[in-house]
């Protein structure tokens, strides 16, 4: 039967190292304690190696065994290839057992901040050699870092509808209104989706994946979303609803803080927006590193990653 690729190169690095050990013993019977083969069995894989190479490695004489001109060229090549092939097995077995390797996440602020810190703090702590690459940007400036492998996977917010990305569902959230102090009198019943929309709105940039999905949910609705402030940055939403210029769309539990504080209120509405997932995004049948996948496991042990 004719060996394979895989077959051919693992036989011939066991040549390579039978060759190396017998040149730095100078005697078969020295290497075979070593090797754990028979002395013939050695003898007979020189002769497979000299007969490959069409070359004479090895002088026998008596006492042992000497290189000739040309095994001592092959052997310092064959040494130091042995010995990188060794340090790779090493480093691939540390990356195994996280004692090194690197991870690479992309996520938004908003998320790094109120869901993933503790996750890095606890991964960290118990791996530390392990270095971390965060990548900020919004869902939709993610999900193509992840197609292209620049990050291991991406924490975003869902739903994502992309064939070449996987999802897996982490937290779920819901999306709010909350008001400041001046609007709080005006809410103490629940009111509808259009009284709500004759206030000023405080909402997220359009390129975000909330904000999108808001309106998206609105619009659905027979509602036009078409809020008086837009902003890039989350934590603004609520300093804006806190000096009373609006009513600002948030996410929970990401503002209960301020919520539970009563900086800010939260609208009561007839009908409440549905809620909504912050998830995993990875490549399809694409298997993720060992960092990865530990990594997203502690995120969440029920994940069947």
């Amino acid at each position: 039967m004719k060996r394979n690729g895989v077959t051919e190169v693992k036989a011939k690095l066991d040549l390579y190292r039978i060759f190396v050990e017998v040149a730095e013993r100078k005697s078969l019977s020295k290497a075979k304690e070593h090797l754990f083969m028979s002395q013939p069995a050695i003898s007979q894989a020189l002769k497979q190696l000299e007969e490959s190479l069409n070359q004479r490695l090895f002088h026998r004489e008596s006492r042992g065994v000497e290189l000739t001109t040309e095994g001592k060229v092959l052997y310092q090549y064959v040494k130091d290839a042995l010995h990188l092939i060794d340090q790779g097995e090493k480093q691939l077995d540390a990356y195994q057992q996280l004692e090194a390797g690197e991870l690479s996440i992309g996520v938004g602020d908003t998320v790094s901040k109120y869901y993933l810190l503790p996750f890095l703090q606890a991964f960290h702590e118990r791996y530390p050699n392990v270095h971390f690459k965060i990548v900020n940007g919004t869902t939709l400036e993610l999900l193509p870092l992840v197609k292209s492998g620049e990050v291991d996977f991406a924490v975003c917010n869902l739903p994502v509808t992309d064939p070449v990305i996987e999802t897996k569902p982490c937290l779920e959230v819901r999306d709010v209104f909350v008001c400041g102090e001046k609007y709080h009198d005006n809410f103490s019943q629940p009111i509808s989706i259009e009284t709500l929309l004759t206030y000023p709105i405080i909402s997220l940039e359009k390129k975000s994946n909330s904000r999108r999905f808001v309106e998206n949910y609105l619009i659905s609705k027979g509602f036009e979303y078409t809020p008086t402030f837009e902003i890039g940055s989350y934590d603004l939403l609520v300093e804006f609803a806190k000096i009373n210029v609006g009513i600002a769309a948030v996410v929970r539990p990401f503002s209960d803080e301020a919520i539970n504080r009563g900086e800010v209120y939260e609208v009561p509405l007839l009908e409440p927006l549905p809620t909504r997932h912050i998830g995993l995004c990875l490549k399809n049948n694409v298997p993720p590193s060992q960092a990865a996948r530990t990594f997203m496991e502690m995120m969440n042990d029920d994940l069947k990653i």
